[in-house]
């Protein structure tokens, strides 16, 4: 059983990690409670697997000790199922705060209450896949067994009403998705883990032996159930983390011109970084990384712009009719195009650069300007050769 929670908790760590935000990204509460959540999810595992519960009370000194830390997880993850559904319902600032404080109250007493259980309960016998089942019938073990899984349970219900009025009527797309996922591990979670254990406690209370629910199909069962969840969390995010992708990668190719035309600049960066350097990064990085290297050779390159060649490109595209806004970007790249052309030996007389420049052109016109400029010399070259 060890190897299947394990292996559920470190598709779940895997599955919080691909939820995180790129640096530039202003931070999210959503993001952040769908972290936790998945986050959670696996600290559940990797306390419930026997090995690690073996290893706990071998290190205390206490038998059984695991059980609490397991249960208060259990309850931490009912808690951020709560908030998450909060953060997700969205509205009022102060209403979501006043109502996530009062979750945390809500289940941090629980969680205390857990606690406070067991150290009261009488609970000397080592028990590490059945203890549910076998002090069923123990005082304060009895109500500590009944506390998490009410918790759980109620946070379970709750989301899972959400979640199916969402996915029929207010969501499309991926996100509906998302949300059947979701709904569907959530189903698997309280049928086959949640209703499983609290049948094989309700049987030892009657007298009845149905511990082989508890100890053979839960643990399985609420595995693949959060799996199934923590896909519906992490799809609607890697759609459009992908589509992002997509057109970065689509930005990146259409700037690749024009890093040629500018890399040779004196104080420049002298190479845009090897292919093995940037195979293994995201298209994102990537553009960062020939943006950055374009830009700082600009400012490099405003030696040789002249503003009297500005000043015309702004006047005309002003008699043309185009916005205010559109003139400064024709000025713009009619300086940078005929800087270009001066720093390469192109044009010759003495520039009149101005005495602050700031980059607000749009790099992919910038070059698409290069490009039609470098089509258009193509034929002279040619002819000259």
């Amino acid at each position: 059983m060890s190897l299947v929670v394990y292996t559920a908790a470190f598709l779940l760590a895997l599955a919080a990690m691909l939820l995180r935000r790129p640096r530039t990204t202003p931070r999210s509460p959503l993001t952040v409670a769908t972290r936790a959540t998945t986050f959670l999810a696996a600290v559940c595992f990797v306390w419930a697997a026997p090995v690690t519960l073996a290893a706990v009370n071998r290190a205390t000194g206490i038998p059984n000790v695991g059980a609490p830390l397991t249960y208060g997880s259990i309850s931490a993850f009912s808690c951020s199922l709560i908030i998450l559904l909060i953060h997700w319902r969205g509205g009022p600032q102060e209403r979501i705060r006043r109502m996530v404080r009062l979750t945390v109250a809500v289940y941090g007493t629980l969680v205390v209450a857990v606690v406070a259980l067991f150290a009261l309960a009488d609970a000397r016998t080592e028990r590490l896949t059945d203890l549910d089942t076998y002090y069923a019938n123990t005082p304060y073990m009895r109500e500590m067994i009944v506390l998490y899984l009410v918790g759980h349970l109620t946070s379970t219900i709750v989301l899972s009403a959400v979640c199916l009025k969402w996915a029929r009527d207010e969501v499309t797309g991926l996100l509906r998705v998302g949300l059947r996922l979701i709904l569907a591990g959530l189903l698997v979670d309280t049928l086959g883990f949640t209703l499983t254990k609290v049948t094989a406690v309700v049987a030892r209370w009657l007298g009845y032996d149905l511990d082989v629910l508890s100890t053979t199909v839960a643990p399985p069962a609420a595995a693949l159930g959060a799996l199934i969840y923590s896909a519906g969390f992490v799809l609607p995010r890697l759609a459009s983390a992908a589509a992002a992708e997509r057109q970065s990668l689509a930005t990146y190719r259409a700037l690749k011109p024009l890093w040629p035309a500018v890399q040779d600049v004196a104080t420049a960066p002298r190479a845009e970084p090897t292919w093995w350097q940037l195979w293994w990064q995201l298209p994102s990085n990537r553009l960062y990384l020939l943006e950055a290297n374009i830009r700082d050779a600009l400012l490099q390159l405003t030696a040789h712009f002249d503003q009297r060649v500005g000043h015309t490109a702004y006047a005309a595209a002003v008699q043309r009719g185009e916005r205010q806004d559109r003139a400064r970007a024709a000025s713009e790249e009619a300086m940078i195009m005929d800087g270009l052309r001066r720093a390469s030996g192109k044009c010759a007389g003495p520039a009149d650069p101005p005495e602050k420049f700031r980059i607000t052109i749009d790099l992919v016109e910038l070059a698409d300007a290069v490009h039609r400029l470098h089509k258009a010399a193509a034929p002279e070259r040619i002819h000259t050769q």
